[in-house]
């Protein structure tokens, strides 16, 4: 059951305070910069880090949105025409590894992650958050601007999008920092 009564906004980078606040089944938006990110860029950053090499960007504290967005140049920058979420489960064999490489502090999807994933992200204290899927559109019109585009020849749905966002949501906290997970309906 969702638990509308709490609605938490958050700006980014979050801190392990924010995180640790957060329970499944309340309600949150996003303020500030999430970055997109899917296999692709998965594989890269992984790749470069396991070479002690640099990102192109920190991700301490980021929100990592699982979203391979549809865009248009335009004159000046780039317009997110739709941003849906992509299912996170197909990212698993990656997820515990890039977070823990990366300090990001929440991942945003559609479908939950495996449940040893789970167990993992949240002993990393970082919480999943899932958006509905269909509502690319509503997505859409939370973004404000494309801050930067990285990694474009791994093409447009792979790149790493870094985006500025406001009210972005509703997200449902489906896996908290406690081990709480929405999608095994059992709370710790």
């Amino acid at each position: 059951m969702i638990n509308s009564t709490v609605l938490t906004n958050l700006s980014s980078p979050l801190s392990e305070r924010d995180v640790k606040k957060l329970r499944v089944s309340e309600l949150v938006k996003i303020n500030g910069q999430i970055v997109t990110a899917r296999d692709g860029a998965y594989v890269r950053a992984l790749e470069l880090l396991r070479a002690s090499k640099r990102l192109p960007l920190d991700l301490r504290g980021a929100v990592i949105y699982h979203c391979g967005p549809i865009v248009r140049k335009t004159s000046r920058s780039w317009q997110i025409l739709s941003a849906g979420p992509t299912t996170s489960a197909r990212l698993d064999r990656m997820q515990t590894e890039f977070a823990k490489r990366t300090g990001v502090r929440a991942l945003i999807g559609k479908g939950g992650v495996g449940e040893e994933v789970a167990m993992e992200l949240a002993r990393l204290r970082c919480v999943y958050l899932a958006f509905t899927g269909g509502a690319a559109v509503l997505a859409a019109q939370a973004i404000e601007k494309v801050e930067k585009v990285l990694w474009q020849d791994l093409g447009a749905a792979e790149a790493l999008w870094v985006l500025k966002v406001r009210n972005f949501g509703p997200l449902v906290v489906a896996i908290d920092t406690k081990g709480n997970n929405l999608y095994l309906h059992k709370k710790q």
